[in-house]
């Protein structure tokens, strides 16, 4: 089974920006968790260039008992209180945790209207401009 989800956080650093996600799940499920990839590529520590996603439920702390929809609150959660000591983004983790008013800043500029943070061009994340 292969699913998509969109996230649209209205509170937080990511308020304004929709964030899609790929869901899959395998036939092992519920003793294996589903595999999660997001497809907008985002300025946040628990989730990478590639769209891996960091979120403890979907590696060392799954278990069968947890469903889809505990997934789908944890992405939630990651929005309103991205964690910078579990990264894969270190970039992000280290600006958030040194710089947290650059790092308020860099997220919401490049939620709304996209830009460049080192070498990495993050397009804009808000609903209309992904027609």
């Amino acid at each position: 089974m292969h699913f998509e989800i969109s996230i649209a956080p209205d509170d937080g650093l990511y308020r304004g920006g929709r964030f899609r996600f790929d869901i899959t799940v395998s036939g092992a499920y519920p003793h294996d968790p589903p595999k999660v990839k997001c497809r907008t590529k985002v300025f946040h520590p628990n989730i990478d260039t590639e769209g891996n996603v960091c979120l403890n439920i979907l590696r060392e702390d799954w278990k069968p008992v947890l469903s889809i929809n505990s997934i789908i609150y944890g992405l939630q959660f990651l929005f309103l209180d991205p964690n910078p000591d579990d990264p894969l983004n270190k970039e992000a983790a280290a600006m958030q945790v040194q710089a947290p008013r650059d790092f308020e800043r860099t997220v919401a500029q490049t939620v709304m209207r996209g830009g460049m943070v080192g070498r990495e061009y993050f397009p804009p994340a808000r609903p209309d401009s992904q027609k």
